[in-house]
């Protein structure tokens, strides 16, 4: 990515290789790919570093903004925050601000980030509970006890899906919620501290009864 430097200003950020007609001389978009960078920066061409994105699951961007570079060597874009994005589930409202309705009368609801969130433990745990079916249902029509290593894995699992719900609705801020679904690393890349909301219990022992 390039800015088309004139008097100083950003006149133009070009994405990709394109002909350029600069100062009433057409130069093919090769000079993107075969010039030098002092050679491009004699026509006002200039390297753009893009600004860092913010993650979109819990923010809200503005649109990029660009400024040259100190050196005049190079234009940086930067990336701010626009808002963060609702933890709290929010009731949509008409142009005149009166409750918008779905075809069967009831409330529209944007769901926030903490129902989000929820909703995924709960598709997390069904999936893992599901594996076992079978069990039950041998249980229920051939009354064959089912192991008692899957039943304390299954209660496992729903003590594991309620701590992640308590931990969701505890978080009162982005900060808390952000926390609650980073997990830290050693400096070799190695876990160190898995997500409280990641923190489910290990299978490796009773996967030799999933269907």
């Amino acid at each position: 990515m390039w800015a088309l430097i004139k008097d100083n200003k950003i006149e133009e950020i070009i994405r990709f290789p394109k002909t350029m007609i600069i100062d009433d001389v057409t130069h093919s978009r090769k000079i993107f790919t075969a010039w030098t960078a002092a050679e491009k920066k004699a026509v006002g061409i200039l390297p753009v570093t893009p600004g860092t994105k913010l993650d979109d699951k819990y923010y809200i961007s503005n649109n990029e903004t660009y400024a040259i570079a100190s050196d005049g060597n190079s234009v940086v874009g930067t990336i701010t925050k626009a808002k963060n994005k609702s933890l709290t589930d929010t009731n949509e409202v008409n142009e005149d601000g009166s409750k918008l309705l779905d075809e069967k009368g009831n409330q529209v609801v944007t769901p926030g980030l903490r129902t989000i969130a929820k909703q995924k433990a709960a598709t997390t745990a069904h999936g893992m509970l599901s594996r076992f079916s079978w069990l039950i249902e041998r249980k229920i029509t051939a009354d064959v006890a089912i192991p008692s290593e899957v039943t304390d894995f299954m209660a496992s699992v729903r003590t594991a899906h309620k701590s992640i719900c308590d931990e969701i609705d505890a978080c009162n801020s982005m900060t808390k919620f952000v926390a609650a679904h980073t997990d830290e690393y050693n400096e070799d890349n190695t876990l160190k501290t898995i997500a409280k909301v990641n923190d489910w219990p290990d299978d490796y022992d009773i996967k030799s009864y999933y269907r």
